[in-house]
Order: structure tokens, then C-alpha cells, then sequence
């Protein structure tokens, strides 16, 4: 609520008044890449190992 209100400008009512569908929209464009998960590691690590294979 804190970023929706302070940084976004909205007034706490609308922010109350919101869908959780219309608070995705608004949160979008402010929200990173989804985090690296455990697998694509170990396949970017397989790929792009930090010493040259022996």
C-alpha cells in the first residue's frame, strides 16, 4: 500500500477500492524479473562452467 500510495500518487481509498486484478496492472511495470530458480542455475552453470572443461 505504502508504494501504491507514496510513490504511485494513488489516494488510499482507490487503492481500498481496488481488484487484485486491477493492483497487478497497476504494480507491472514496477516489478522485476521473476527470481533465477534453482534448475536454470545449474543449466546456465553447465553451459558457462567458471573453469575450462580438462
Amino acid at each position: 500500500m505504502s508504494f501504491v500510495v507514496g510513490r504511485l500518487g494513488l489516494a488510499p481509498a482507490a487503492y481500498w477500492a481496488m481488484t487484485p486484478r486491477e493492483l497487478s496492472v497497476v504494480l507491472a511495470p514496477h516489478v522485476g524479473p521473476a527470481p533465477l530458480r534453482a534448475a536454470d542455475l545449474a543449466a546456465l552453470a553447465a553451459r558457462y562452467p567458471d573453469r575450462p572443461p580438462a
